[in-house]
């Protein structure tokens, strides 16, 4: 995914996501193993890799970075080509930019209903909960970490990015990488999830994050459209008298 935002997007714009999507998660991971807040009280395992401070593979923020980047992108330009809208209604642009983040956070977290039983409940676990929630195995406040998480550093990536107008003019052929690979990883928790008998998150999952994804890039344009820099007026200006024309009340 990071060739893929290089190529498409600059490496501006893959830095504005990158960085923060690194360090953010990072930090909440680091604190959520160490204290039991953003997530709840859980340790990682040995077979993720190389554990950063000793508490958190350092695969688990790349997987922040890579689905929340395909998460983002399908949110946002999904939503974006809703705000300007054919019959010249425009969202106002802080509606437009708040609802992208939470879609975006949205998608996000609904990989987590799907990955987390698979990840924890499973033969051979990844990661263990010190005190196992009510979800399968999982406390609700996981699922508020992860919304709270992938939010603020979509926040500070919709900062980065304002005015970058090449991200919300992305077609639906461009972005079938980002759905592809979030429906690939979706698939993989999934199979896992179901190899273990659990059902229940995989349906919330299906319906809070595979078929929305599937919509945001459904609405996304299938060609380039030069949408106007600013919103329709509902009334043309009315054009300058000709040259040398009397002026007349």
């Amino acid at each position: 995914m990071g060739l893929y935002g290089y190529r498409l997007l600059g490496l501006r714009a893959l830095l504005g996501f990158l960085i923060p999507a690194l360090t953010i998660s990072l930090s909440s991971e680091l604190l959520g193993t160490s204290t039991g807040f953003p997530f709840g009280h859980y340790s990682y395992l040995n077979g993720l890799g190389y554990k950063i401070a000793g508490l958190v593979p350092f695969t688990i923020p790349l997987s922040w970075f890579y689905l929340g980047f395909c998460a983002y992108l399908l949110a946002r330009c999904g939503l974006s080509c809703q705000q300007r809208l054919r019959d010249g209604l425009w969202l106002p642009t802080g509606v437009w930019q708040i609802g992208s983040i939470l879609l975006g956070a949205g998608l996000l977290t609904s990989w987590d209903f799907v990955l987390d039983p698979a990840m924890s409940q499973t033969a051979m676990p990844f990661w263990f909960w010190h005190r196992p929630g009510a979800f399968f195995g999982m406390p609700y406040q996981n699922f508020a970490g992860w919304l709270g998480t992938g939010a603020l550093f979509m926040s500070v990536t919709a900062f980065l990015w304002r005015g970058y107008l090449p991200i919300q003019r992305l077609t639906r052929s461009q972005l079938a990488t980002p759905l592809a690979v979030y429906l690939a990883n979706f698939a993989f928790a999934m199979l896992m999830s179901l190899g273990s008998g659990i059902t229940v998150p995989v349906l919330l999952g299906l319906a809070a994050g595979a078929i929305p994804a599937v919509l945001c890039w459904y609405m996304v344009m299938p060609e380039p459209v030069q949408w106007p820099e600013q919103p329709i007026q509902a009334f043309a200006k009315e054009s300058p008298p000709p040259v040398g024309a009397v002026p007349h009340k």
